[in-house]
């Protein structure tokens, strides 16, 4: 992993170069070993290009986008192709360089009309706060708690070196600093930012050669998009007659297929481009029921040594988000966490599971678990 946070005038691809040489480091090959690869970014136009940097050896290379689950994309694909027995060994790396403020882009990019961001509703922002009032409403969870959410994240995040925001925050502060769209403060919100990570793959049965760590498994790795009437960022219109999301059936499927169920999850890395979506994301994947939270969160379940934690490196609530490379970030921490190599932050009690979900406009979601 390339840490994350502001690099200067450092380029993307080289970001993700770093990442690439820093995983084939850690699993003990070289690039002439790696047979194929897949790379994800915002950014740039081809981040398959990241080959002219660390060898341009003629192999495959696929370039994936898929919003905020583009590194899931890029994880899926990469093991899907060597599932298939195409190949041994490959790469997956995502990596981006995003300008300061919110996420903004032409609404004709998302199939959207003009009017939709002319009247300001193509605003990341809005979406998320209106999706958190909603959902507090409905079940009970209070603002405090979305102020948990956070002040564990900046916790977190505080013991993780490669983390963007590495200060802790009181929830009193969280609380009263800008309100940006209701109910989400300044500080319960990521940050755009820039970063890369990396990972190397290959056939369990190879995984001895590739690591003089205990092997790491991908048990399943599932994307699933929005259905109709489902509550999603960038609709212009609210259904009447309602779906749950896609976060929903990706996790469902992702446990079925490892056939394991969220009880025997150790470690949870969930997508928390704001507070709320935690809180959100934590029954969607079926870790709890709706409204559970407000108890869970005062009880400290969600802490390093909770029952259930989650975002043990700060999520991206601390890391921020490089589009690209943030569910390999979350692959990065989730692999330590196996390992027994994430050090202040370690979850104790040797943990063998680890569960990853991530979700992006204008409605795609991807859950992954890995097992040692």
């Amino acid at each position: 992993m390339h840490p994350f946070g502001r690099f200067g005038d450092k380029p993307c691809m080289q970001l993700g170069a770093d990442a690439v040489q820093a995983a084939l480091k850690d699993a003990g090959v070289q690039w002439s070993d790696i047979q194929f690869g897949v790379a994800g970014a915002h950014s740039i136009a081809s981040p398959d290009a990241v080959n002219r940097l660390v060898g341009q050896t003629g192999i495959p290379f696929t370039s994936v986008f898929n919003a905020c689950a583009t590194a899931a994309s890029a994880i899926k694909l990469t093991a899907d192709t060597i599932r298939l027995g195409t190949y041994d060994i490959g790469i997956a790396v995502g990596m981006d360089k995003h300008p300061r403020g919110a996420f903004t882009d032409k609404p004709s990019m998302m199939g959207l009309p003009d009017w939709y961001g002319e009247n300001g509703q193509f605003l990341t922002t809005k979406f998320f706060g209106m999706k958190a009032n909603r959902y507090c409403e409905a079940n009970g969870i209070s603002h405090r708690t979305l102020a948990k959410v956070a002040a564990k994240n900046y916790r977190n995040g505080s013991k993780n070196e490669n983390a963007f925001r590495r200060t802790p925050i009181s929830e009193d502060d969280i609380l009263s600093s800008q309100m940006l769209n209701y109910p989400l403060t300044h500080y319960m919100f990521c940050a755009p930012d820039e970063g890369a990570a990396a990972v190397v793959m290959c056939r369990a049965d190879l995984a001895e050669r590739f690591t003089s760590n205990k092997p790491v498994y991908v048990r399943s790795s599932e994307i699933r998009t929005a259905r109709y009437g489902a509550y999603e960022v960038h609709a212009t219109f609210a259904p009447v007659e309602e779906d749950v999301s896609p976060t929903v059936f990706a996790s469902k499927a992702a446990f079925e297929n490892a056939g394991i169920g969220p009880e025997d999850v150790d470690v949870i890395q969930l997508q928390d481009t704001d507070a709320g979506a935690e809180v959100i994301h934590m029954a969607e994947t079926g870790f709890c029921k709706d409204g559970d939270q407000e108890q869970l969160l005062a009880d400290g379940a969600t802490e390093i040594d909770g029952p259930m934690p989650v975002n043990t490196d700060g999520g991206l609530i601390a890391n921020g988000e490089p589009i690209g490379a943030s569910g390999l970030r979350q692959m990065h921490e989730l692999v330590r966490q196996l390992r027994g190599e994430a050090g202040d932050r370690q979850v104790p009690g040797d943990p063998k599971v680890g569960f990853a979900q991530v979700y992006g406009a204008p409605g795609v979601a991807a859950a992954t678990i890995l097992s040692t």
